[in-house]
């Protein structure tokens, strides 16, 4: 019995010793990494009515880690930078992002709209979020691959 004991201690001792304290989360399932857009998508009556492709060196990438989000659009035909910076939460299947700061012409629509809230639909190694309106219906969408 004391050698069972003694075993049990040294399991849970070597256990403590090589994890570094913080859950592992199945990465299966979980926003944080990095992401590129890979299409838009406009809703008419809850459907998808046109599906936008991205188009002529058109990039966009966003981060989420620890929950915070990051992200910047690359479009050759605007001269505006666009980025933002935030935090993000998911609960229930709503992604919610609060920009603390952003480019100026982000700055305008963030002194709007505080919150960001989108439907989110995620796998492994894709996301879409849906805007909804007041009402709860679906009005923009965008797709998103994972790039790491």
């Amino acid at each position: 019995m004391k050698t069972l004991i003694t075993v049990c201690i040294y399991l849970m001792g070597a256990t403590l010793i090589t994890s570094d304290g913080i859950e592992k989360k199945d990465n299966a399932k979980s926003l944080q990494g990095v992401w590129e857009l890979v299409n838009q998508q406009l809703y008419e009556d809850q459907v998808v009515s046109e599906v936008l492709e991205n188009e002529n060196g058109y990039r966009q990438v966003k981060m989420y880690s620890k929950g915070r989000v990051m992200w910047t659009r690359n479009d050759p035909t605007d001269t505006n930078e666009w980025f933002g910076y935030g935090t993000y939460t998911v609960k229930d299947g709503i992604l919610e992002e609060r920009l603390e700061y952003a480019s100026g012409p982000m700055m305008k629509i963030v002194d709007t709209t505080q919150v960001f809230r989108f439907e989110l639909i995620l796998d492994k190694n894709g996301y879409q979020q849906i805007s909804i309106d007041d009402n709860g219906n679906r009005s923009q969408g965008e797709t998103y691959t994972r790039i790491e």
